[in-house]
């Protein structure tokens, strides 16, 4: 199985940007993190961080007929992005939306996610453990596929 783990803007500065909702982690252990979970499950995974909407669409795309399933962090791209949505659509590639906080709990702003309604689901407000989560929940998907 084949996962690309794509990260939005900011996520790179994890660790530095404001701790309080998204941890002390720092962008390079949580792929550490994932590595080593998803190697342990035997799965390859990829990894692709942008603060550059067209670059994540790009990335999307590119796992069309590569990528068994992606697990995306649209960052403050969920709320605004129509591209990001389309482009999940476009490949039909199954797709898991993760945030780190729970959104759900903070600004009126960050309760629209665009990105959503092409997921085959959500994980927000378990730290970075929900990308290991959001595995999980494509391996059951794709193995029932399967």
């Amino acid at each position: 199985m084949n996962l690309l783990i794509i990260n939005g803007p900011n996520l790179n500065m994890l660790g530095i940007r404001e701790p309080d909702h998204y941890g002390r982690e720092t962008y390079a252990g949580l792929v550490e993190k994932i590595q080593a979970y998803c190697g342990d499950l035997g799965i390859q995974a990829s990894f692709y961080q942008s603060n550059h909407e067209g670059d994540l669409v790009d990335a999307i795309q590119g796992a069309y007929g590569k990528m068994d399933g992606i697990i995306i962090n649209p960052g403050a791209y969920t709320h605004t992005s129509i591209a990001l949505l389309d482009a999940v659509k476009a490949v039909s590639v199954p797709t898991v939306e993760v945030h780190i906080s729970d959104v759900a709990s903070r600004e009126d702003f960050r309760q629209v996610s665009y990105i959503r309604q092409a997921c085959i689901g959500t994980i927000a407000g378990q730290g970075t453990d929900g990308y290991l989560r959001a595995v999980d929940l494509l391996r059951e998907r794709l193995e029932v596929r399967a």
